[in-house]
């Protein structure tokens, strides 16, 4: 499997909004309504939004496979040595061939070139696919931060962090 890693650009919006809205509605299935879910996701995975995010550099690194889309990672510095992984995700159909650890890899490599040197990274609770990988890459548990959405529902987040280099 040839996994080719480089930056986003508008013509990549399409796929970069699907993969998202999946990504997302499945960390937070059974957890938030519906309803949320639909809200939240027009929001911030409409075509509109995707491709001036991808503009303004919210998304950091696309995966292509074969030219498709299959992932997709943003980060950014948050700090003089802090750096912040804002999201991560893999198409559903192609998850556990080391898409996300490459996307990882890549975006880390820029942070430690940027000055990073602590990274941080928030993960719904309850998310059986993200904690798992952040910890197999030397994330530690920091907090849980618990935010209430417009529609009164309780979304939580674990806060995890590693050194890096690591």
């Amino acid at each position: 499997m040839n996994i080719v890693i480089e930056k986003p650009e508008t013509k990549h919006t399409g796929a970069i909004a699907t993969i998202c809205s999946i990504g997302w509605k499945q960390t937070v299935e059974g957890i938030l309504s519906d309803r949320y879910q639909l809200k939240n996701v027009a929001y911030w995975y409409n075509e509109e939004r995707v491709k001036s995010d991808i503009e303004a550099g919210s998304y950091s690194y696309i995966a292509l496979l074969d030219s498709q889309v299959v992932g997709v990672i943003g980060g950014g510095k948050t700090g003089t040595n802090t750096g912040e992984i804002f999201m991560l995700y893999v198409d559903d159909q192609i998850r556990y061939h080391g898409i996300g650890k490459k996307l990882l890899e890549t975006l880390t490599q820029q942070q430690i070139e940027e000055g990073i040197s602590e990274q941080w990274v928030s993960v719904q609770e309850g998310n059986h696919r993200g904690i798992p990988f952040y910890e197999a890459r030397g994330f530690t548990y920091k907090e849980k931060r618990i935010q209430e959405t417009e529609s009164g529902e309780q979304q939580v987040s674990l806060r995890y962090s590693r050194e890096i280099p690591f």
